[in-house]
Formats: C-alpha cells, sequence, structure tokens
C-alpha cells in the first residue's frame, strides 16, 4: 500500500530527528554544569591554580592551551596527552617530546580538585578547563566549557605522530588533518590564532631562514627586518633550542595581532605564514585571516566556537573510560 504524502513527511522528518540526535550524542552528554552538585568548587580551584602557574610563568598559558590541542586531536579529548609510558606514548611523539609542557601544573589542579572532590572529575576535563583559563587570563575571550569527559586508557604516539599538525607541511595536508577530527577550515584558521600567545624554538622555523625547500634562499614570504632578526637569533649550525615569541610585538597578550603579522609577513611557523601567502590560501583561508586582522571580535567569537568544537572531539563518556586518579596513569 502506498504511504500518503503526509505519512512521508512523517516518515522523513522522524528520519532527520533520529540522525540529528544521533549527530547531538556526544554534545548533550558534555555539559556545563557536569560538576555542579559533585564538586562545586571545581572551576573556581582550577582558575586559581592556572593564575598561580601564569603569575611564575607568562608562557604557561600557551603550553597549557597547546596540552589540551594535542589532546583533542589523537583519539579525542580524553587526557591520553598526559599518560607516562615507553616512547610508545603520545610524550615522546615528535610534536611532544622536548616541547609538550605544563604537566606539573595539570598534577598539581589534580591534586587540589581531588582533595575536596576524590574520584569526581576527570583529567580530560581539567585540561578543557585550564586551556579556556588560560586564554582568559591572558585577555582572550571567555566561554562556558562543557564538561563530562572521562579519561582514556591508551596513549598512542603513532597516532599523535600521524594526526598532530606539523609546522613544516602544507595548508592542505594541514587543513585535511583538521577535516579528519571534524573541523572545519574556520577552524583551521581560528585555533592558528593561538598562537598569539607562546614561544617557538627556531628548530620548529629554521627552515624557513637560510635553505628554504632546497631553493638555498630563505623563505621569500618572511618580512626582511624579521628575517634578518631571526638569522642572527637562530644561526647555522646554532642552538635550535632557543625560543623566540610566535606572536612577534605581541607576546603574552591574547588578540587579534597574530593576524595583522601575517598579512605583514611575519608569521614565525612556515603553518602561520601559509594561511596568508600560500596559493590554496587565496581560495581558503586568506580571507579569514584578512577579517580576523581588522576584527578581533569575529576572530574571538570564532575561536571560542572552534574550541568548544575541537573540545566535543570523541569525548568518552557515561561508563567508557574512567576517572583516573593521577593524571599520568591509568587506574591500577
Amino acid at each position: 500500500m502506498m504511504k500518503s504524502p503526509n505519512n512521508f513527511k512523517g516518515y522523513y522528518y522522524s528520519l532527520f530527528m533520529i540522525s540529528l540526535m544521533l549527530c547531538l550524542g556526544a554534545r548533550s552528554q558534555l555539559t556545563t554544569d557536569f560538576y555542579s552538585q559533585t564538586c562545586p568548587s571545581l572551576l573556581s580551584t582550577v582558575r586559581k591554580q592556572v593564575q598561580s602557574a601564569i603569575k611564575t610563568e607568562m608562557r604557561m598559558a600557551a603550553s597549557l592551551l597547546r596540552l589540551h590541542f594535542h589532546d583533542c586531536f589523537v583519539n579525542g579529548c580524553d587526557a591520553s596527552v598526559l599518560l607516562d609510558g615507553d616512547n610508545s606514548t603520545e610524550k615522546f611523539a615528535l610534536a611532544n617530546v622536548n616541547s609538550a609542557r605544563g604537566f606539573e601544573v595539570i598534577d598539581a589542579i589534580k591534586s587540589t580538585v581531588e582533595s575536596s572532590c576524590s574520584g569526581v572529575v576527570s583529567c580530560a576535563d581539567i585540561l578543557a578547563i585550564a586551556a579556556r583559563d588560560s586564554v582568559v587570563l591572558s585577555g582572550g575571550p571567555t566561554w562556558r566549557v562543557l564538561l563530562g569527559r572521562r579519561d582514556g586508557l591508551v596513549s598512542n604516539g603513532t597516532l599523535a605522530n600521524a594526526a598532530l599538525p606539523s609546522p613544516f607541511e602544507a595548508l592542505d595536508a594541514i587543513i585535511q588533518k583538521f577535516v579528519d577530527v571534524g573541523l572545519n577550515i574556520t577552524d583551521v584558521v581560528s585555533l592558528s590564532g593561538g598562537h598569539t600567545i607562546g614561544l617557538a624554538k627556531c628548530a620548529t622555523f629554521d627552515n624557513r631562514l637560510f635553505n628554504f625547500s632546497g631553493t638555498g634562499a630563505p623563505d621569500t614570504t618572511m618580512e626582511a627586518t624579521m628575517l634578518a632578526d631571526l638569522q642572527s637569533f637562530c644561526p647555522v649550525n646554532g642552538d635550535s633550542n632557543r625560543f623566540t615569541a610566535l606572536d612577534r610585538n605581541s607576546t603574552d597578550l591574547f588578540d587579534n595581532h597574530y593576524f595583522k603579522n601575517l598579512l605583514n609577513g611575519k608569521g614565525l611557523l612556515g603553518s602561520d605564514q601559509i594561511l596568508y601567502s600560500s596559493d590554496l590560501a587565496v581560495s581558503t583561508t586568506k580571507s579569514l585571516v584578512e577579517s580576523y586582522s581588522s576584527n578581533s571580535k569575529l576572530f574571538f567569537n570564532d575561536f571560542v566556537n572552534s574550541m568548544i568544537k575541537m573540545g566535543n572531539i570523541s569525548p568518552l563518556t557515561g561508563t567508557n573510560g574512567e576517572i583516573r586518579k593521577n593524571c599520568r596513569a591509568v587506574n591500577s
């Protein structure tokens, strides 16, 4: 028997609602008030600890933000990046070894939280809150962090090497890594704006200074004065572990200055400058860089939305995973 038009409408509406509910499943399990009854002091506790850490070392804000990013891109936001172990763990991945930092700050936060709410709050949620607080305390926007993630049981260094964007990659490869975790081109540009704070080692950009891509010459997209400064700061055969600011002339303030730098050829990492200067940027990222450089409110709004989306990558909820007692090890 043929379905009537009205029945068809009802059938397709039901299908639409089912797929919508499936899409929103993970998101609806995370809530901003997840710990309001079980650990009401959580947010103020994390804020105080992050504030103290940044007061000791301003750079820590960028380090904590980066830890959350590097966590979420590998198996979702499950605090797997915090797990100690052998050289097969994420801490030993190329993007993290001798580079990822802030683990002691997370330990200190976890310890304080455990003393008032034992066995309740996940390390993954602590990371998400600490990242938000780091942005706010650096002068950036605030947002309500969705909570309710649980902690993962494995740390996968091989996956980290494959999934984490590299400063040496082409723009299409970077975009693909974002798409692989459900993010888009707007997220690529807005989250790259996190480089408005923090430092980078010579080793992450000195490929641009003398013999770029085998040309025997520097990267032509780098502004001349900055190039000369960096050539003397990071000479051939010099100390590749020296640090300089990612956002030249606005090191510690979370603002849209990073994008203004890109317009002037002053992006530090290759992966920063290609958002504006590469051929592919013309049809993908360049217009957003220009918009953010002149409209900090737009950048802040998009950054917040992208952070919430990133914090929603494959969270473990319900009975999946666990609540670690110690962020560096799975429960025995």
